[in-house]
């Protein structure tokens, strides 16, 4: 079986990687796990990585036409993840729908678990960044 990380659908650098459709969100978790774990992140706090970027692949998947990039980098007592993609702006602080919701928990869950979150327009789309602490 293939590493995930170099399937056809999915594009890596030494610091990101490109995916295009859902068969891509494994390679994504993998990627995101092995850099955290690289750049020296607890493995409790890789765990909260991999399923924040985890909620934002998915939905760039589902509620964008394109496709979406992942970062991951370190910065001074923190590891820092872009995820870049072409839908809108997102609001964050938002409350966890109730539990008979049909949807809607996947940016609630990324706001409960990263240290910080922010949403910029970048020249390729809009870029959630996620920051947890060392």
């Amino acid at each position: 079986m293939a590493d995930p990380v170099f399937e056809p659908s999915v594009v890596a650098g030494p610091d990101s990687l490109t995916y295009h459709e859902p068969g891509d969100l494994r390679a994504v978790r993998a990627f995101v796990a092995a850099r955290a774990a690289a750049l020296g992140l607890a493995d409790t706090r890789t765990e909260l990585l991999v399923l924040a970027v985890s909620e934002l692949a998915t939905n760039t998947l589902q509620h964008t036409a394109g496709s979406g990039r992942v970062r991951v980098f370190a910065r001074p007592g923190v590891i820092v993840c872009d995820v870049v993609d072409q839908g809108p702006m997102r609001e964050w602080g938002r409350r966890m729908p109730a539990a008979d919701a049909v949807g809607g928990r996947g940016l609630a869950i990324v706001a409960q678990v990263c240290d910080e979150v922010e949403t910029a327009a970048v020249e390729d789309g809009t870029r959630v960044r996620i920051r947890l602490r060392l």
